[in-house]
């Protein structure tokens, strides 16, 4: 029984995963066949779409009476990012992030942070928690937009290849498109139901929280894409790639994530979030200001420190 629940919960995630680029691959290319400017894109479609398996599983965890999966999951994806999603990158090759300008963009981060655990110590994410989440969010989208657009027109940054968002093909052919969007609207829901239902089977055999299931298994599963695309961008020198989609994610996680999620259904809060996991993913957090604004690269000793770090982790939320 145990050994089934796993296997659908990993034929869950990937599912997820591919369901996930499908819908960016069949939205971006859509939406620039429909004349939509890169730029737009690139600012939400993409940044929606990639997160597509977290919100989805947010979604499915309220349905089906298991929200501290959604919590869980949205915390401990964050805590992740910054921990193992930097740090095993680092482990095969120095990130030069002394030269990434993410300033403004982490700045953001912690913001949203100390907004999320303020509406956390509230007991529930409730529409009113949602709606002041997802105003938040609008308000960063906004202002990205702004600044891009205006960088432009300065001039300082002409039109390249490089510019196209993340799935753009000019030459797929409309019936592609259309099996993408097909495929990714049809396995987002199936993928998050089959990771849920069996990561709640699972939690319930061990005997511990759909809560703990979340911040570990759940959260370190959709944690896999932003691993995949950070040691991609350090083995390419290209830390700003890396450390930009740590920050832009976990940005998104607690602003997206739980603003749609709050509106399909409260979120109670666990106090074992308010007490310690809330605490560890802000302190995760301000652990990349040296990167930032101190002009250090992450090497291989503060890779092996932050993985070392996520591994305690584990072991305290575990036991």
């Amino acid at each position: 029984m145990i050994l089934s629940a796993w296997g659908f919960l990993i034929l869950g995630l990937i599912v997820l995963l591919l369901a996930g680029e499908a819908v960016v691959r069949g939205a971006v290319n859509l939406s620039l066949r429909l004349g939509v400017p890169a730029l737009i894109v690139s600012l939400t479609i993409v940044a929606f779409g990639t997160s597509a398996p977290e919100l989805l599983i947010a979604i499915s965890a309220v349905l089906d009476d298991v929200p501290g999966i959604a919590m869980g999951n949205v915390v401990g994806s964050n805590t992740a990012n910054i921990l193992l999603v930097l740090g095993v990158p680092a482990l095969l090759a120095t990130m030069h992030t002394s030269e990434c300008q993410t300033r403004k963009t982490y700045i953001f981060m912690i913001i949203a942070s100390l907004l999320f655990i303020g509406l956390a110590f509230r007991g529930v994410f409730d529409w009113i928690a949602a709606v002041t989440l997802l105003a938040a969010l609008a308000f960063v989208l906004a202002d990205q937009f702004r600044e891009v657009k205006s960088h432009r027109i300065l001039g300082k940054d002409a039109p390249s290849e490089e510019d196209e968002p993340e799935g753009a093909d000019p030459d797929m052919p409309g019936w592609h498109i259309v099996a993408f969007l097909v495929l990714g609207m049809v396995g987002l829901p199936l993928g998050a139901e089959l990771l849920v239902q069996n990561a709640t089977v699972i939690a319930r055999s061990w005997g511990v929280s759909d809560t703990v299931i979340g911040l570990t298994v759940v959260a370190i599963g959709t944690s896999l894409p932003e691993l995949a695309t950070t040691v991609m961008a350090a083995l390419r020198r290209q830390a700003d790639v890396a450390l930009g989609n740590v920050i832009g994610s976990n940005m998104f996680n607690l602003l997206g994530i739980i603003g749609v999620a709050g509106l399909v259904g409260p979120i109670p809060v666990d106090q074992a979030f308010l007490q310690f996991d809330l605490w560890v993913m802000l302190g995760a957090s301000l652990m990349l200001i040296p990167f930032v604004f101190m002009g250090r690269d992450i090497t291989r000793i503060w890779g092996t420190m932050l993985v070392v770090l996520y591994g305690i982790y584990l072991i305290v939320v575990l036991t």
